[in-house]
């Protein structure tokens, strides 16, 4: 008997009322664990082996030539779209039933860059502080030696979610 691949994900978007019908733990971890849509916007990266603890996520990912800029590395976006999800879905990770976020603003400083042969990254988002209208992460890409890739902050507005 041989091992089977993992299955391949379903993107799509919940409905807003299954995010309102679960901590936010619970959805993250649904999202990570397929039972739940992974957001399209994910397929741009193809993540892997991902985790969600309260307030910090982590999410593998390997940058490939489709990721590639016309000069010739990997695009900056790539980058974005994982620090974002990371510090994001940290965010999640914190709050109660009922509750979603959005983002305000992030910024993101580009250490080093990174190519086809980088091989898989790890970008690790952690809540700084879960107030209950603004909430700040903080989120890092390394490399598989443990190098700074890119890091970046956010604030995010928290808010209670629509009663259907």
């Amino acid at each position: 008997m041989t091992d089977s691949p993992p299955p391949k994900p379903t993107y799509g978007v919940s409905s807003m009322e299954v995010m309102a019908s679960m901590p936010g733990l619970d959805f993250v971890r649904g999202i990570f664990a397929r039972t739940l849509p992974e957001p399209p916007i994910m397929e741009n990266v193809e993540p892997f082996d991902c985790t969600a603890e309260p307030g910090q996520v982590v999410i593998h990912s390997i940058p490939g030539l489709r990721h590639y800029n016309p000069i010739g590395s990997v695009h900056g976006g790539y980058a974005a779209i994982l620090l974002d999800s990371a510090m994001g879905l940290a965010v999640q990770t914190t709050l109660p039933k009922g509750f979603g976020y959005t983002t305000l603003e992030f910024k993101i400083s580009f250490v080093r860059g990174m190519s086809q042969d980088t091989g898989t990254i790890r970008t690790e988002g952690q809540v700084l502080n879960a107030g209950r209208r603004v909430a700040t992460a903080e989120a890092r890409i390394t490399d598989a030696k443990g190098k700074l890739i890119a890091h970046a902050t956010t604030t995010c507005l928290v808010f209670e979610l629509p009663k259907t």
